[in-house]
């Protein structure tokens, strides 16, 4: 990969990822709040729905360039004259490049992603004072609770998205004979995140009880499947896909702000 595509990816993706969490943040603050233990209102309901958004203005940027660095370097690196550069193996690689930009993008989102959820639970709490709890409470590791749950969501989640974003953009680009306009990629990207929202929400709801729980907890500890087995024996079913709606819209949304965004920024850098 070129210096130029590289400072292309990073820039590229920095701003698609503040676009995009800017925009959308009180959709995520309600999902939150509806996945939340102590129940939508208890939490918040519709008061402060910013709460929280320091953190995410400060994570969105390095946390998305990171994921499209690591994405478009290791497309380069395995599809272009690497071992995987026949045309029928490009699902695998875009599945290999997206789960690996999302283990690296993780280590700036987890931390991030803690303290905003918190913040977004307890409103009366700033962003700053959340961070000193967390780390006075819990130390580093706190900040790092639920890290295997958020990877163990994110890899499904790009598995389904990535590779269905380059197959639609590579299906209408070859029936229309050029290559996409941004906002065709953007249409890609919304009708890819939809699907991939809707099909990881148990992990999501996982992801946010384990995050949101008291220090020394069962659920803390971060036992997926007991999480879930909780989340069924107390809420059925409705509660596994707890958020679900304002998680697709989010991220339906959030897919054609991000990638539509990603896809201008790239070509004009270009």
């Amino acid at each position: 990969m070129e210096r130029r595509e590289f400072v292309t990816s990073l820039v590229a993706g920095g701003c698609a990822g503040m676009c995009v969490d800017l925009t959308l943040f009180p959709l995520d603050t309600i999902k939150t709040r509806l996945q939340s233990q102590q129940g939508f209102y208890k939490a918040g309901g519709f008061r402060g729905i910013y709460a929280g958004v320091p953190s995410a203005a400060v994570g969105s940027f390095p946390n998305a360039a990171a994921f499209f660095v690591t994405y478009d370097c290791t497309k380069s690196l395995l599809g272009a004259r690497g071992v995987l550069e026949a045309p029928h193996l490009a699902p695998v690689t875009h599945m290999l490049a997206a789960s690996l930009g999302e283990i690296v993008a993780c280590l700036i989102r987890v931390p991030t992603e803690v303290v905003k959820q918190r913040t977004q639970a307890s409103p009366s709490s700033g962003t700053y004072r959340m961070l000193l709890a967390t780390l006075s409470e819990e130390g580093v590791r706190g900040l790092y609770r639920g890290f295997g749950t958020t990877v163990l969501r994110e890899i499904p989640f790009s598995l389904v998205q990535f590779p269905l974003w380059e197959y639609l953009k590579t299906l209408w680009s070859w029936r229309q004979g050029h290559t996409l306009y941004s906002w065709q990629a953007a249409v890609c990207g919304a009708f890819a995140g939809a699907v991939a929202a809707l099909v990881t929400t148990p992990l999501d709801v996982a992801k946010t009880r384990i995050m949101l729980a008291k220090a020394g907890s069962t659920t803390a500890s971060g036992n997926i499947p007991l999480v879930l087995y909780d989340v069924w024996k107390s809420r059925g079913i409705p509660g596994l896909f707890a958020g679900s709606i304002p998680r697709v819209t989010f991220i339906s949304v959030g897919g054609f702000i991000f990638l539509g965004a990603y896809e201008k920024v790239r070509t004009t850098l270009l």
